[in-house]
């Protein structure tokens, strides 16, 4: 039998060596987890502080609480969402008012101060920025991402964020699809929107992101009442004991830390 060439025994090895660990880092992408879920918490709501810090503070997850800065809960509770930053959660930006386009169907709820059609792309980048001065007088922090309203990105015909690339890390939207590491698109990030949905099935929604390695995006609002968009809270409870439970496979992290992670590796 031909022998090999010493030197063609460490190549080949190399290349066995390559395989097996470019195979793992497709299996592990995000920070060497096979999927990463962020939860995102809309509106800055009394539940938030009652029903869910709680919660993922008893499990040690940090999730993201999208503020409304005129909301009366941000003035009142203001030492709770303090407490809750400097524990590690993020406080996003949500806008000052929650301008929403009435000019869309089924917006007859939308207010004419807060209708985002009657607004110029001057006035909402000014009012996002006043809500960023705001929140870092509560965290502190400079970084944090944007939660466009109602998922409308436009003034018009203007995407109004290219104004502000710059104030934020990344921007959530609000189109339900999975996303691999390379294709997540920071200026709009895909997220799942949940009203009303089961344990069994936001779970099924962990488990396609753990098999697709890809960036799973919670949106909640209500947490056991508090808001008309609601999940219970014993099915949120049971979503997040699942994930406690594979936590090997799966990244919890505020939007934040995902996207700073997501930029330094696309």
């Amino acid at each position: 039998m031909e022998r090999m060439h010493p030197g063609l025994i460490v190549f080949s090895a190399l290349m066995v060596f390559s395989a097996v660990t470019c195979r793992a880092q497709d299996n592990a992408p995000w920070n060497h987890k096979s999927c990463a879920v962020v939860l995102t918490y809309d509106d800055a709501i009394d539940v938030d502080i009652d029903n869910v810090l709680p919660a993922l503070d008893s499990l040690g997850f940090k999730g993201t609480f999208y503020l409304i800065g005129s909301s009366s809960v941000v003035a009142t509770r203001m030492a709770a969402w303090r407490k809750a930053a400097a524990e590690g959660h993020e406080l996003g930006n949500h806008s000052m008012f929650h301008p929403c386009d009435a000019s869309l169907p089924g917006r007859t709820w939308v207010s004419a101060d807060n209708d985002l059609s009657k607004y110029t792309v001057r006035r909402a980048v000014a009012e996002i920025r006043q809500t960023n001065v705001l929140l870092q007088a509560i965290d502190g922090k400079t970084q944090r991402t944007f939660a466009y309203p109602c998922g409308d990105v436009t003034v018009h015909d203007t995407l109004f964020y290219s104004w502000l690339q710059k104030d934020f890390v990344a921007a959530r939207g609000v189109r339900g699809v999975f996303d691999t590491l390379g294709k997540v698109n920071l200026d709009n990030v895909d997220c799942f929107a949940m009203n009303g949905n089961t344990a069994d099935q936001m779970i099924a929604l962990v488990r396609h992101a753990m098999q697709t390695h890809t960036l799973l995006v919670f949106l909640f609002h209500g947490v056991g009442g508090g808001h008309n968009i609601n999940v219970a809270l014993r099915e949120h409870s049971e979503l997040l004991h699942f994930i406690k439970d594979h936590e090997d496979q799966i990244w919890v992290a505020p939007m934040v830390d995902v996207a700073e992670y997501i930029r330094a590796h696309q």
